[in-house]
């Protein structure tokens, strides 16, 4: 920069210096790890580029210690206002060339924002203050000079004597610093280039006034030690002794060595200055060639500088201590910068004999002098820098504990209520991101248990979800079962309600007949009177003849047979008119009671039978293995035909039908009350005959709109891939990756069976090939077109998208067939194994025999489908059917058999499984597990083949226990189907259950409506018992109020027939 630009860069420092404040108060309260904490008392940075990514150069301020500002020699071109000032040109012309003299400045970007808001005036004063300046001396001015000093033989020459004038040392460095901080920034460049090669040069010179300066620190620290000596002596009569003696300090030894003289005599000759003031001055040169990005680059590119930057914290001032640190932490932000850094520090310990990292740079800071603020934030921001711009955690607390162990915590203890608030600022960032390692202990402990907690809860939530499911399941096994019972409930309340209104309709109609009878009673009462009286008129001796004739014809034949039928209780015919008639016929003889009624609706109750008695050995076959021929049953009456499939004697053989023997329960069972209630009569069969028609209506769809492009796909195809896309909303590229990838977290199950619906087929490959080959314009195909083009490139993506899909499936097919395997080997088993079933269907056997052997013979066994046809064969009334009948007779008679479906385990969900699909779902697969094997071969090592390694290792093991339960499954059906007389080939699981289960409820509601019946007819038993007894209680009630003055046979004959003919009526 020229002069101008220093000028103007000064006047931009006041808001520069009010945002370095604002950042310094922001640390207070952002206590964040890395470089941004830490670096926040750092000095703002200009615009970084060049090799260092990530990084800006530092702007480093200016300021050194106090030197004489002796005449410097750097003079300018004559003053910058002297000149006349030229016209400005046009505003384009003056933006190009402000443009210009900026980037020759190299400010930072702040600065150059500043300027750049200047108006038009300002910026041509900028232009022509900048291009009047010229630097008066080459870079080669000053790095002949340095070199000079540095040569051995200078000192000896007159002519570089003469060169080097009577400036010194120190002066020329600092008009070399100048020069680097106003001249252009061309003018650096050329100081650093490979011709001048200036950074050497300057960092040659550094570090041989460091050596300088070393040897005069050990001289004093020499004298400084042996007067110490010298006072720890004890007498004072001995101190001159002592000065001469061997405790005298070697001083005249280091000063009289060759090596010291030689250079005493060069810097003596030469001119030179104190090696402090070069040091210090050397230090401000770093920092102006580093105050742009190209200096900065090739500084953190020589070792040797940071090694000699860092080297110079030995320097007894503060201000050069300070201006170092500022110069380190600015290259330890910058990527790379902090092992640089270390490096340098590495090199200083075994330097300066030091025992660990860092114990001069803590020395300064906590046993100094003076107290020195600048230093003392320095220090403290390039520790905070230092510890805290790691990413490592471990090796963040590996630095923090170096400061440590060399007291840096119990010091800032010490400064934590300081005054100086920018040293504040830098103690909170480090205090605030300090790792405490115990701490970070205890939550590393913390936190495991509290994993391992969670694992524990998340096992608990599992076993209560699975829990839950099941008991959900139960659930909905007992709801089903409840909603079942109440629908039965339900039916019986209807049943009942229907009963109870046609009791009550009865009981009306019974009362408005007993009104009927009174009114009826006081009329004949009223005719006996007027025929009493009517007699009294007539002849006495004709009357009483007539009377007593009549008497002795009517009496007998009306009271005897009315008398009989009231105290039989036996049915009474009923009278077509009040009026004297000719006797009724005498009742039939009641028939006997049935012995064994299972429908009676009495309250008699048989004692328990004893159970049925096992058939005897060999009952049901011949010795040589022929069946034994059963004979028919003669019924009394003509019984309807249970259409049945009947087995064939060979077909029972190894049958459960071989091990039964209805002829037995002849004995336990009376067919005469079977015969009665189901004979044939004159009936019709109610049919129903209405056929439901669905009429489904056809909706055409919406008419699909002709995309604009071009499309080689056929209408409805191109509407469906459309659709499809938009369901998936991914790119095909990602769609694509993930297929070779065999991801399903990326792309999902769903996607996956899309994809598969939408891989272009063997015509659309072709025609993409031919669209391709005639070089058409792809970019003209639509959207649909275009994503199956790039599904089409993809290699065996059929295959792929398939094992996708099957990977993605597994698991819930596993899950789903295995419990359907095991209902129907479970179901299988305990349908062979019911001893309750055998017995049950023993019993029916024998009721199918005794209506069938008339017409068709005996059958020795027949197919279970023919259980549903138990519900077709009526009764006479029609009031109930076959399977009523017989549940009604296992109750009576074989209590212990009515909970038969208890032995019938799971046949309620084996009914629900398909054998044959099972099979099937099984072979699939095998078959796709064949394919993940092929394509796990197939692609070796690649990196996706850890999704088929982990796939094969956790499913064929699954598959291979599958494989043998189905097979198990097969064979315990086909036994169990065999032992009942079935065809393997013709039963599946579920045909072959679901006639179990459907007989299971048939039976359970045919007990229910058995139940409800005798309950309906007991209670119409009770009623029609409680009406006898009120007709009878009214029959006495009249005797006793009949008059005793009538006494004539006649009369009495007569009221007694029209009382039996009102009784008959009632």
């Amino acid at each position: 920069m020229g002069l101008v630009g220093s000028r103007l860069s000064a006047e931009a420092d006041g808001g520069q210096q009010q945002h370095q404040q604002q950042q310094r108060n922001a640390a207070t309260t952002t206590a964040t790890a890395t470089a941004t904490a830490a670096a926040v008392a750092v000095t703002p940075f200009a615009s970084g580029g060049g090799g260092v990514k990530g990084c800006q150069a530092p702007y480093l301020q200016t300021g050194g210690p106090n030197l004489s500002a002796t005449g410097s020699q750097h003079t300018r071109s004559g003053s910058v206002r002297a000149a006349p000032r030229q016209p400005m040109p046009d505003t384009q012309e003056l933006e190009r060339r402000f443009t210009k003299v900026l980037a020759s400045m190299d400010l930072p970007p702040d600065k150059a924002k500043l300027l750049k808001q200047y108006d038009n005036e300002k910026k041509w004063d900028i232009i022509c203050d900048q291009e009047r300046v010229q630097a008066k001396d080459p870079p080669s001015h000053y790095l002949g000079k340095l070199r000079t000093y540095l040569d051995p033989k200078a000192s000896r020459s007159h002519r570089k004597r003469k060169m080097v004038g009577e400036s010194t040392s120190t002066q020329v460095l600092r008009d070399l610093e100048i020069s680097l901080r106003t001249n252009h920034i061309e003018w650096v460049r050329e100081f650093l280039d490979e011709e001048n090669q200036g950074l050497d040069a300057l960092i040659d010179y550094l570090s041989f006034r460091l050596l300088m300066m070393r040897h005069e620190q050990r001289l004093l620290e020499s004298r400084a030690n042996s007067e110490e000596r010298i006072q720890s002596t004890t007498g004072t009569s001995e101190t001159a002794q002592l000065n001469n003696g061997c405790l005298r300090p070697p001083l005249h030894e280091l000063k009289d060595s060759p090596g010291v003289k030689r250079r005493s005599r060069h810097v003596a000759r030469l001119n030179m200055g104190e090696a402090k003031d070069d040091i210090h001055v050397c230090i401000l040169c770093m920092r102006a060639i580093m105050n742009n990005k190209y200096g900065f680059n090739m500084v953190i590119q020589h070792r040797e500088a940071i090694n000699c930057i860092a080297l110079s914290l030995m320097h007894k001032s503060l201000r050069t201590k300070a201006l170092v640190l500022e110069l380190l932490a600015a290259i330890c932000l910058v990527k790379g910068g902090h092992e640089i850094i270390l490096s340098a520090f590495d090199n200083f310990k075994e330097v300066c004999s030091e025992r660990r990292r860092f114990t001069t740079l803590m020395e300064y800071f906590t046993q100094y002098d003076s107290f020195h603020i600048e230093f003392m934030v320095a220090c403290m921001q390039f520790v905070n820098i230092v510890v805290h711009s790691v990413d490592d955690m471990n090796f963040r607390v590996h630095l923090q504990y170096e400061f440590t162990k060399l007291g840096l915590d119990e010091y800032l203890e010490k400064l934590r209520h300081t005054e100086s608030e920018d040293l504040q600022v830098q103690i909170s960032a480090y205090l605030d991101n300090v790792f405490d390692v115990a701490a970070l202990m205890e939550d590393s402990e913390t936190k495991t248990a509290a994993l391992e907690k969670v694992a524990e809860l998340e096992d608990e939530l599992g076993h209560a979800h699975d829990r839950m499911a099941e008991l959900e399941r139960e659930s909905l096994a007992k709801l089903a079962e409840l909603e079942t019972e109440l629908g039965a409930m339900k039916v019986e309340y209807a049943d009942a309600l229907e009963t109870r209104r046609l009791v009550e309709e009865e009981l009306a109609a019974l009362k408005r007949q007993k009104q009927d009878s009174a009114r009826r009673q006081s009329v004949l009462e009223n005719k006996i009177m007027e025929l009493e009286t009517l007699t009294g008129t007539l002849t006495k001796g004709a009357s009483v003849a007539n009377m007593r004739n009549g008497s002795a014809s009517t009496s007998p034949v009306s009271d005897g047979p009315t008398q009989s039928m009231v105290n039989s209780g036996s049915p009474l015919p009923e009278v077509p008119a009040p009026m004297p008639a000719p006797p009724p016929p005498p009742p039939p003889p009641c028939p006997p009671p049935m012995p064994m009624d299972p429908l009676a609706s009495g309250d008699y109750k048989p004692p328990p039978p004893a159970p049925i008695p096992p058939p005897p050995a060999g009952m049901m076959q011949a010795p040589d293995g022929a069946m034994t021929i059963k004979r028919k049953v003669q019924t009394k009456y003509k019984l309807p035909t249970l259409n049945w499939i009947a087995l064939k004697p060979n077909q029972v053989r190894g049958t459960i039908f071989n091990e039964l023997d209805d002829d037995r329960l002849h004995s336990y069972i009376d067919f005469t009350d079977f015969e009665e209630r189901f004979k044939i009569g004159i009936g019709t069969h109610l049919a129903n005959g209405t056929n439901e028609i669905d009429g489904l209506q056809s909706f055409p769809s919406k008419r699909f709109k002709k995309p604009e492009n071009v499309s080689l796909l056929e209408h409805t195809r191109l509407r469906n891939i459309a659709i499809s896309r938009r369901k998936m909303e991914m790119p095909v590229e990602k769609v694509i990756t993930a297929v070779n990838a065999l991801d399903l977290k990326i792309l999902s199950l769903e996607n996956v069976e899309l994809l598969q619906r939408m891989v272009p087929t063997e015509q659309e490959t072709k025609a993409y090939r031919e669209y391709i080959i005639e070089k058409k314009n792809v970019n003209l195909l639509t959207e649909e077109d275009k994503f199956l083009l790039q599904l089409g490139k993809v290699e065996r993506i059929s295959t792929k998208l398939s094992i996708m899909n099957y990977i993605g499936n597994f698991f819930d097919n596993v899950h789903l067939i295995a419990p359907q395997i095991h209902a129907v080997i479970s179901a299988s088993s305990s349908v062979k194994c019911s001893k309750k079933l055998r017995a049950v269907l023993e019993i029916i056997l024998a009721f199918g025999n005794y209506l069938n052997s008339s017409k068709r013979g005996p059958a020795y066994g027949f197919k279970l489908q023919s259980l549903d046809t138990l519900l077709d064969t009526k009764s006479t009334d029609k009031r109930m059917c076959l399977l009523h009948y017989i549940v009604a007779t296992i109750r009576l008679k074989f209590p212990e058999l009515v909970n038969f479906e208890s032995e019938l385990m799971y046949i309620d969900k084996a009914a629900t499984v398909s054998l044959e699909n099972i099979t099937t779902d099984v072979h699939e697969l095998e078959k796709g597990m064949d394919l993940v094997r092929k394509e796990f071969e197939l692609r070796g090592k690649e990196k996706h083949n850890t999704v088929l390694r982990d796939f094969l290792n956790n499913s064929e093991e699954k598959l291979r226990r599958l494989r043998s339960d189905a097979r198990a499954a097969g064979d315990a059906f086909r036994e169990c189907v065999e032992f009942f007389g079935e065809s393997p080939r013709q039963a599946d699981a579920n045909t072959f259950f679901s006639l179990l289960v459907r007989f299971a409820r048939a039976f359970k509601a045919a007990d229910l409506e058995n139940e409800q019946r005798r309950r309906l007819e007991l209670a119409a038993a009770e009623a029609l018992s409680t009406s006898e007894e009120v007709i009878k209680r009214n029959k006495l009630n009249q005797k006793k109020q009949q008059s005793p003055k009538f006494c004539c046979n006649s009369n009495k004959s007569l009221l007694h027939r029209h009382l039996n003919e009102l009784e008959l009526k009632t």
